[in-house]
């Protein structure tokens, strides 16, 4: 996170450096307009209407005629207030040159500074889209410790991204050079989160060309863009507003059930959690029984077996675990700490 944490300094740097030489120009352009005018009011007695004028005019180098008679002292002193006004412009453009040139300069430092964190990353979540339904995906991997790199077109939400703390790739994320300065090649999952249903095709037809084993969760806003989303390779395809309407009907029938489930999931404020595990061949689940299992103290709530549907509930205390199954648990966070890290 450090790259992205960099970038969003940086934009605040960029910004206070702006603020500062804005108030540099105006303190300036305030005391030369000041000490020009009472050098008119004091040295030659002209009204104070007079000399503001007569300083504006020369400061801006319009040329308009003299607003009275000057002699050389006077004439002196105009040359001095026009060459004060030709300093302040050429100063101006120096500095608004300089801090463009700067920001040109830190912006691509900090690209390469977030490119390659990037490219040190593995088996991170690729996040497409950083809408409200990006933001709020992003806010819950990062509660979860999950490493993400968020891609998004827009320059306001590469700027709120890389400000909330995440690694951006700035780009189309149907373009595969996008896709894979986000390190495609090496994460383990895509999101593909806009809030257009073809984009999210192209999306996810984009990542499954480069990276097979990647596993791809889509969002489609209209049902008829689910079937469209699987035949493009999506693992999962969910309906922001479909599980809106679930959520709400639960809590309608079921308000305590459905709080619980919430509070355990989405705070992680309790001891006990859920978790999904894969058994592989020669791992240390391999070969054991669910009744193995139950003695450390870790409840096998389902196995999944031949495809992402077909769930095993409460199976026996005599079931073996073969690789490829898939274990679905819940346990204190220790004792799952410790089981996910010797799997």
């Amino acid at each position: 996170m450090t790259a992205s944490t960099a970038s969003a300094s940086s934009v605040s740097v960029g910004e206070s450096r702006i603020r500062r030489w804005g108030l540099i120009w105006l303190s300036v352009v305030a005391l030369v307009t000041t000490a020009g005018t009472l050098g008119y009011v004091l040295f030659f007695g002209w009204s104070i209407g007079d000399g503001l004028y007569m300083t504006a005019i020369t400061l801006t180098t319009v040329g308009y005629k003299e607003v009275r008679e000057l002699d050389a002292l006077g004439r002196a002193w105009t040359i001095l207030v026009a060459l004060a006004g030709v300093g302040i412009i050429f100063g101006t453009v120096g500095i608004v040159a300089e801090t463009f040139v700067a920001e040109a300069i830190s912006g691509r430092r900090e690209r390469r500074r977030m490119s390659e964190a990037v490219s040190r990353l593995r088996n991170h979540i690729i996040l497409c889209g950083y809408g409200r339904v990006g933001a709020t995906v992003a806010r819950e991997l990062e509660h979860a410790g999950v490493p993400v790199v968020v891609i998004d077109a827009v320059a306001g939400s590469v700027e709120i991204a890389a400000r909330e703390g995440h690694l951006v790739v700035e780009g189309d994320a149907t373009h595969d050079d996008v896709l894979i300065a986000a390190g495609v090649s090496h994460a383990r999952a895509l999101i593909t989160a806009v809030d257009t249903d073809a984009t999210n095709v192209y999306v996810t037809l984009s990542a499954r060309s480069l990276n097979p084993k990647l596993f791809i969760v889509a969002r489609a806003n209209d049902e008829g863009s689910e079937s469209k989303l699987r035949q493009a390779g999506a693992d999962r395809v969910v309906s922001p507003y479909t599980r809106a309407g679930r959520q709400i009907a639960e809590l309608a029938t079921r308000p305590r059930v459905a709080d619980f489930i919430d509070f355990a999931l989405s705070h992680g404020q309790l001891s006990f959690s859920i978790e999904e595990l894969e058994v592989v061949a020669g791992g240390p689940l391999a070969g054991q029984t669910i009744g193995t299992l139950t003695a450390r103290g870790i409840h096998a709530m389902a196995v999944v077996t031949h495809g992402p549907r077909q769930f095993e509930t409460n199976p026996p205390m005599d079931r073996v675990l073969e690789p490829g199954d898939q274990l679905i648990v819940s346990g204190t966070a220790e004792v799952l700490r410790a089981l996910r890290e010797t799997v």
